[in-house]
């Protein structure tokens, strides 16, 4: 990863943090964004973001927003808030990194099990979401496969994260991993390399995949 200019959407904390330590500790040159530093729902940031970079070899979509609510509770404003920053930010990200890209790039999108299955607290705005995200790796693979451009998808379960620690309780948590195979939640860092794999030219043949991380969940 020497060198290799890597960004990352929503690297400021949890998965995506752990994702920008591990490419740094690499010797890439990484970028992250937040919402410090980017709105990713505004086109005009983006594109004023990518206007600055002369080439992108790693492209990872992490960034997502989540409202624990049942359907009854959710407002129009929360669906299109949770749809726009979870899955049509990273159609125009994909859409404006794709020319700074060349054969060999790799974009890796970060979905979810509840994207696979279901949640067991998150709404329906968010599973709709990571489940668009899947789509949206599958369809790409087809467009960007000729180009020499690996794109995959991961789907965490429940991982100790900030997020997770604010949409769950410790009693919920620890009811949670009882129910899984291996009897616990993910650490960041079982996320991460994973991640890291596919981004790798060990994975060079693996493309459109969607790779479950959920420690036996079905």
């Amino acid at each position: 990863m020497k060198n290799k200019v890597v960004v990352i959407i929503g690297g400021s904390k949890g998965i995506g943090k752990g994702v920008v330590d591990a490419f740094t500790n690499l010797g890439a040159i990484v970028h992250s964004i937040s919402r410090d530093n980017c709105d990713i729902t505004d086109p005009e940031q983006i594109y004023s973001y990518f206007s600055k970079l002369d080439k992108v070899d790693i492209l990872i979509n992490n960034a997502a927003i989540n409202y624990c609510k049942p359907i009854e509770e959710i407002t129009l404003n929360e669906w299109n808030s949770v749809i726009d920053t979870n899955l049509t930010s990273f159609f125009f990200i994909i859409k404006t990194c794709l020319p700074l890209m060349k054969e060999g790039s790799k974009i890796v999108n970060v979905s979810s099990i509840a994207g696979r299955s279901k949640s067991l607290v998150s709404g329906v705005h968010y599973t709709s979401s990571k489940a668009g995200l899947i789509g949206l790796t599958r369809q790409l693979a087809q467009e960007l496969g000729p180009k020499g451009i690996n794109i995959n998808c991961v789907c965490p379960s429940q991982t100790l994260t900030p997020m997770l620690e604010q949409s769950m309780t410790k009693t919920q948590i620890r009811e949670l991993s009882k129910n899984i195979p291996l009897r616990r939640i993910a650490q960041i860092n079982e996320i991460v390399k994973p991640i890291l794999f596919l981004c790798s030219d060990d994975a060079s043949y693996i493309h459109g995949a969607c790779l479950d991380i959920n420690g036996g969940q079905l």
